[in-house]
């Protein structure tokens, strides 16, 4: 380095932490509500292809085709709600376990605590110091141990509510595509068949955004898979066959 010249921040002292972003793995809203409104999408075309192969009136397949969208919808809903539901209360009484265990044993909730930061590899005093910081607020305390322990957030909860609403929201929205050309006075399955293909591939494509696969392949795929199962339905209906009016 010549006389005068600043010293470059590329050569001396430590060097800044480079900063990334992550995707969000657990999918966020993005994959329950994809995943719902594909299962529609999937399940009410199949159903659709089906009577239409068997041949059935237009207003058959129309009835066919709405009854499908509410009976699927309301079935996500209530199974949506019953699990989340569940899962909650569970995850509740769990914690209600702990919160007695605090009011009843608080210092040894609180070795526990270091011995489980002692495990992931603090120093056994550094442990000690953390866990004693961490227990003073009995409610931060509460917090920690469930989420440490049960790996559950007790402020942070599901809502069934929420998680049925928007079960039978996307499926229904799903469910709609492949018989709205119906609606509209289409008489045969070449338009929703067309609706249900431009679904499919797009929702695979948005599923890609919390995978590690591209957009083309994640569409493609539920294409793939979509069309198959609505193929097989509608040879099955082919097979059987309806003079239903």
């Amino acid at each position: 380095m010549t006389s005068g010249e600043a010293p470059s921040a590329t050569t001396s002292g430590p060097q800044a932490e480079i900063h990334h972003e992550h995707r969000d793995v657990t999918g966020g809203w993005l994959r329950p509500a994809v995943f719902g409104a594909m299962d529609g999408l999937v399940s009410n075309f199949a159903l659709i292809a089906g009577v239409a192969g068997g041949r059935a009136h237009h207003q058959v397949i129309v009835l066919t085709g709405l009854a499908g969208l509410a009976a699927g919808a309301f079935s996500m809903a209530a199974g949506e709600y019953i699990s989340v539901a569940s899962q909650s209360e569970l995850a509740l009484a769990e914690i209600e376990v702990e919160r007695r265990e605090l009011e009843r044993a608080p210092e040894a909730e609180r070795l526990e605590l270091q011995r489980l930061y002692e495990a992931r590899g603090l120093d056994a005093d550094l442990a000690g110091e953390v866990a004693r910081q961490l227990s003073r607020n009995p409610k931060e305390a509460l917090g920690v141990h469930a989420r440490e322990e049960l790996g559950v957030d007790p402020g942070d909860l599901p809502s069934p509510v929420l998680a049925a609403g928007s079960s039978f929201l996307s499926f229904a929205v799903g469910a709609v595509l492949p018989v709205l050309p119906y609606l509209l006075g289409a008489t045969n399955l070449w338009p929703a068949a067309a609706l249900a293909a431009v679904g499919l591939f797009t929702a695979g494509a948005l599923v890609s955004r919390v995978t590690a696969r591209s957009w083309w392949y994640g569409g493609l795929r539920q294409l793939t898979l979509g069309g198959l199962a609505a193929a097989i339905t509608f040879a099955v209906g082919s097979l059987i066959g309806t003079n239903t009016v």
